[in-house]
């Protein structure tokens, strides 16, 4: 999976996941999504995402040796 898409659905659960418990739990959990938003934007403004920059730092996005790239 692209670092894109992986970057695409953890954005999206955790905006689901913050609006769900935001609903049935605590209003306070709207504060998730917010950020999230808050990050995109600094994304699109700046040209940085510190969510892609921290999935590609995970192991199972380290190229291995041998692969040809």
């Amino acid at each position: 999976m692209s670092l894109q898409r992986q970057t695409y659905l953890v954005l999206g659960l955790l905006v689901l996941v913050g609006v769900a418990l935001g609903f049935w739990v605590s209003p306070w959990w709207l504060l998730l999504p917010a950020a999230m938003g808050l990050g995109m934007l600094t994304a699109a403004t700046f040209g940085v995402c510190t969510m892609t920059r921290v999935l590609g730092a995970m192991p199972w996005n380290e190229p291995h040796t041998g692969d040809i790239r």
